[in-house]
Formats: structure tokens, sequence, C-alpha cells
């Protein structure tokens, strides 16, 4: 088996890390196995007892059985910290985080599943191929699909109001999520370069989402913590930081991920200044101002790009080494949060003025039916036209030519869309859950379509070739890979966010401030053993 790029200190000291963890976890499940089955032989002959252990939670029965079958420790031991009783294998940590054990080692197996389809040759991979007729098939069977299984109508009541107009409610954003996402990663695996446009499109309306979303839970809640922000990152950046690391990539070949997380702390830090004074209309009038004037400033004056931007080149600089023409290393910074700059922005005003849009539809749902039906028409016919005009004037245009207008009316069609898909409170309450479900793992979707889905086979390439399991049978290789690739996506949404609960706790600051420090100590001691192992390793190589 080939192996595609040199071994990195950062690959070796994942690895380093992940055994240890792996052996720990399989010492913590032969403990509880034979705890169980040293349990049911102790009470095998007592009729009379009332306890079904298969009845108790995962906790609960651990906490069980290393209580009733361990060797009581003193106080000093247990007061030792979880790292020491880890590499001490202490028996009674390992059953109490046999769960979290178990999740990390889950992740760990992932990312060498990654490793292997794409930095190997143990699977083989195809051409990208686009045939209009086939992409739509299928697009519209899993909406034909989606509606035959998943159709349902909800009726909750808006968190702002006892009322049911479900106006922009969460089930319809994560369908809205789910059917652009799907276009997007059938995009890129069929090569459909014809949707360029609309898939710039969809990439503003995700973006569109993180203003609206922040906002409005900033807004709502008041909740500026340091915890809160903690998980916010680690939402966005927890799998695509460790992608990085174990196949050598750049953040920004994942440049979503970037882009979202800049955006989110754009909401965070201008609704953070001043929060005290949040309920006043002024002061977020100026505050959103005032991120309009700062995303201008920078994108479109003359070299403050630059002088903002430089310092994080680290962090930010990319080169495709397979592209043709070669471009400045933050020029894909500028030109993918370029595109979308002013649109998150958007949402926050749409988010700021969702109370005041929902008063007012549930006035028009009371009116009498006919001036219901005459406003409702008129706002269908007005959207109709202004999406008419867009798609003919603007989203025909070349790409390169759509691309410069793209910042300033990205807007138009999803506030079109907006409206539209809540002209009714019919069409308000019905939503497709198939495509909500899908639309909550977008984050896993996006970057896991890098490397099982499609293949780039070296560090930073973009990914321009298939994976093939099935050889020399496109569709029944489409088919397994997209079931595996849906699969993983969704077992790592429940691992990142299982981890996320026991790395990050809500409400222990001391805590959290603990296990920030102890992940930086163990993150670069593994670093300087990888750095000594590769070194060595180099020398007793030139020496043979």
């Amino acid at each position: 088996m080939e192996i595609a790029g040199p071994v990195t200190p950062g690959q070796v000291a994942v690895l380093l890390g992940f055994v240890p963890i792996l052996l720990g976890w399989l010492c913590a499940e032969l403990l509880e196995l034979w705890n169980n089955s040293r349990f049911l032989r102790m009470h095998s002959d007592d009729n009379s007892i009332g306890l079904d252990i298969g009845s108790l939670g995962e906790e609960a029965k651990t906490q069980l059985l290393a209580g009733g079958f361990s060797v009581a420790s003193s106080v000093a031991h247990k007061q030792r910290s979880g790292l020491v009783r880890f590499f001490m294998m202490d028996k009674d940590f390992l059953l109490e985080n046999r769960l979290t054990l178990r999740a990390i080692s889950e992740f760990g197996v992932v990312l060498v599943y990654f490793y292997t389809c794409d930095r190997t040759n143990l699977f083989g991979e195809s051409s990208k191929s686009y045939n209009r007729d086939i992409f739509f098939f299928l697009y519209f069977l899993l909406i034909i699909v989606a509606a035959m299984t998943s159709f349902k109508i909800h009726h909750d009541t808006s968190p702002s109001s006892s009322s049911s107009v479900l106006y922009l409610n969460r089930n319809q954003t994560e369908e809205w999520k789910g059917w652009m996402q799907v276009l997007f990663v059938m995009y890129h695996y069929f090569a459909a370069k014809e949707i360029y446009n609309a898939i710039r499109v969809f990439i503003a309306g995700y973006v569109w989402m993180t203003g609206f979303g922040n906002f409005s839970y900033y807004y709502v809640r008041k909740d500026f913590s340091f915890t809160r922000f903690c998980q916010m990152m680690w939402r966005l950046n927890f799998f695509v930081a460790f992608c990085c690391i174990v196949l050598d990539n750049h953040y920004m070949l994942y440049y979503i991920c970037p882009m979202h997380t800049f955006f989110t702390m754009m909401v965070y830090c201008s609704l953070g200044i001043f929060n005290k004074h949040n309920n006043m209309g002024s002061v977020i009038a100026v505050k959103i101002a005032a991120c309009f004037v700062v995303i201008a400033v920078i994108w479109e004056v003359p070299h403050v790009y630059d002088i903002v931007w430089s310092p994080f080149a680290f962090l930010l600089a990319y080169n495709d080494p397979d592209a043709t023409k070669k471009f400045q290393p933050m020029h894909e910074w500028h030109f993918r949060a370029g595109l979308d700059r002013y649109i998150w922005i958007i949402g926050m005003i749409y988010a700021y003025y969702h109370p005041t849009v929902e008063r007012w539809m549930e006035k028009l749902e009371a009116t009498e039916a006919k001036l219901r039906i005459f406003i409702k028409t008129s706002i269908t016919a007005i959207c109709l036209l202004a999406g008419y005009m867009w798609y003919e004037y603007i989203y025909k245009l070349e790409k390169y030519t759509y691309n410069r207008y793209h910042p300033y009316t990205s807007w138009i069609p999803i506030t079109v869309y907006i409206c539209l898909r809540n002209i009714t409170q019919e069409f308000r309450s019905y939503t497709l859950t198939l495509f909500g479900w899908l639309g909550k793992i977008t984050l896993e979707t996006y970057i896991s379509q890098f490397h099982i889905w499609l293949r780039s086979g070296k560090p930073d390439a973009q990914p321009r070739r298939l994976l093939s399991l099935v050889p020399d049978y496109p569709m029944l290789n489409f088919m397994l890979n997209t079931i595996i690739y849906v699969a993983v996506a969704h077992r790592v949404f429940d691992l990142t966010n299982r981890l996320k609960v026991v790395f990050i706790p809500t409400r222990d600051n001391k805590r959290l401030l603990y296990n920030l420090i102890t992940g930086a100590i163990v993150s670069l001691t593994l670093y300087a053993l990888s750095m000594v192992l590769l070194s060595l390793t180099k020398k007793l190589h030139i020496e043979a």
C-alpha cells in the first residue's frame, strides 16, 4: 500500500495520542464485560433481586458495577487528575469514562478511514462525469422520496409570542440547508459546472443563516459567556482541525469553515460589545452600520485587506498545488470571504425584524379573506417579478462577471425564497424532515466529501477525482459511497456534540479552563515527541 505525501509531525502526534486512548477504551470495555458477567453470576440464583441491570442507563450501570466490585480507592487516589489516572490505567477511571473513550476512539477510526481513502492507493479512483439528465433525475428522485416518507405538518408556536405563525421557523431553515447541501455536494461529485452561479447563491444562503441564527440567539438569550464562545468554536472547527492535521491540509482548503468562523465571531463581537444596551433600536442600528463600514473598508478600500489579514497568513494562506494559474497565498480567502462579505449582515437585519414581521403576519392572517388574498397575491407577484429580473440580468451572467455582482445582489434570491416559502400558513408549517435531517449535518457532509466521497490524493489538492469502491460501475459506486459518506457524516456530528459536552462543560468555568490548559500541554508534548521520533527515524535512515 503506497502513501501519498510525507509523514508529518502532526500526523505522528495524533497517532501517539490515539493509540493509548484506543487501548484505554478496549480495557474499559473488557472491565465492563467482566463486571457484567460477574454481576450476573453473583445473582443468578437470587430470585428475590428486583434490579434489572439491563434496564439501567450506561452511567448508572457503570457506577453500580464500579462501586460494587472495585476495591475502594483512597481519597488521595481519587483526587488525582484524570490524566494521571488514565496513564496509570486506573480501572475506576476507565469505567467512569468508558463512553468518552469510546467516542474518541471512534472519531480516531473515522480519521484513519479518511486517510486510507484519500492518501493511499488501497481504493481506486475514477473521473467525474456530468450528465444533466442523471443529475436532475437523482435530485428530483430524492425530493419524491422525501415527500413520500418525511412530509410533516408542524404545529409549533413562535418563541416570541403564543401564535403559530411559524415564520422562518427552525424546521424550515434546517430543511432549507438540507436541500441546498444536497445540490452543493452533487455539484462537486458530478462536476455540474453549469449550476455554478446557483451554488454561489446557496453558499450565500448558509452565510445569511449564520448572521440570522447567531443574532437571534445572542439577542434573545443574551449569553455572551466564554463557555458559549468555546462551544461555538468547537462546533465549527473541531472536526476540520483534525482533518487538517491528519491529512496535512491547510485550513483554507475547507473554506466554508473559516468563513463561518469569521462571520460568527463578527456577530458575537458586534452584539457582545455594550450588550446591555442591545434592547435599544438605535444601538442595534449603529452596530449594524458599523459592521457594514468595517467590511466595506477591509474589502473595498485598496491595500487595507493586505494590512488587516497579512498577520493571519499562517492560518488562511492557501495555494492549490494543481492549479494552472498561481495566485498570491491570501487570494483564496479574499475571494471566498469577499463573495459573501455582506450577506451575514443582511441576516442580522432580518433576525432583528423577525418578531415584527411575525406580528404583522399574525394580523394579516386575522384580516378579511379578500384583503388577505389580495395582499398575499401582491407580495407573490412582486417577488416573482424581482426574482425574474434577477435571473435574467444577474444570474445568467458568465461566472466571472457574476462573481463581481454577487456580493451586492445575493440578498435578492434569498429574500424572494423567504417570502414565497412563508407566504401562507400551510407553506410555513409543511416541511420535508429528510432534508431537515440532512440540514443538521451540513458541516460534516461538507468536510467529509473531500476524502470519502471524492478524492484529492495529496495534501492541499482539490478533490478532482471520485473515490471508487466499485470499479467500472459508476452508479453502484455512487450509491455505496453515498451510503457510507452520509452515515459517517452523521456519526461524526454525534461524536462532535458528545465530546463537546465532555470537554466544554456548560456551567463550570474552572473545569473548562483546566481542560483548555491540559489540552494545550498534551498537544505540545505530543508534537515535541513526534518531532523527536521523526528526527531519529530520519537519522537512522541516513545512517542505513
